[in-house]
């Protein structure tokens, strides 16, 4: 079972992507289970129950970003459980943990660091990061609702554990069937 993950700002074309690659699975016969950290998170879960104005956290006090480690630390593990059931060829991430740590990170903004959590995350075995710029992103037609300093900070952020994390950076402001072709050859080496 292979783990693929797209990690990137928001509106970098994530869900673009793995649409494409669900699509490409499919066509060639190959099973997979689509995963998506942020809607999988028991932190999310609780927000949604919770909220009902659906706006982008931006902000946490102590308390809030100790729970939102512990549940990342609980997504893991559950995770892990799933993924020992699976008989799938490919496991697909729109987001992974990584993304998680960045939010998380972001919302700590005076003691980014690495979490606790971060060494039971598996590796997957391709790590793509979709590089556009925020200033592209908030050209575009959607534009994620948190702005421009949003955007920055965890483009920063990501540029930080880009390389700790093994992580493939593909230029994500070329035409979405150009990003595809080069993570079908990041992934197969060639067309299979």
């Amino acid at each position: 079972m292979s783990i693929i993950t797209l990690s990137g700002l928001d509106g970098s074309g994530k869900s673009t992507q793995i649409e494409m690659l669900k699509n490409y699975l499919k066509s060639q016969g190959k099973s997979f289970y689509y995963f998506h950290a942020v809607e999988y998170s028991v932190a999310n879960v609780c927000r949604r129950r919770t909220s009902t104005n659906g706006k982008s956290v931006m902000k946490a006090n102590w308390l809030q970003i100790q729970l939102r480690k512990l549940a990342l630390l609980i997504d893991i593990f559950r995770f892990r459980r799933v993924i020992k059931k699976l008989k799938v060829n490919y496991i697909i991430s729109d987001r992974y943990f990584y993304d998680s740590v960045v939010n998380i990170n972001y919302l700590e903004t005076k003691f980014p660091s690495k979490l606790f959590a971060e060494r039971f995350i598996l590796k997957p075995n391709h790590a793509f990061y979709l590089k556009v710029f925020p200033e592209k992103i908030m050209q575009r037609e959607r534009k994620p609702d948190q702005g421009m300093g949003y955007l920055q900070a965890k483009e920063k952020l990501y540029k930080s554990r880009i390389k700790d994390w093994g992580m493939i950076v593909v230029d994500g402001e070329r035409n979405k069937e150009e990003i595809f072709e080069e993570i079908k050859l990041q992934v197969w080496g060639e067309i299979p």
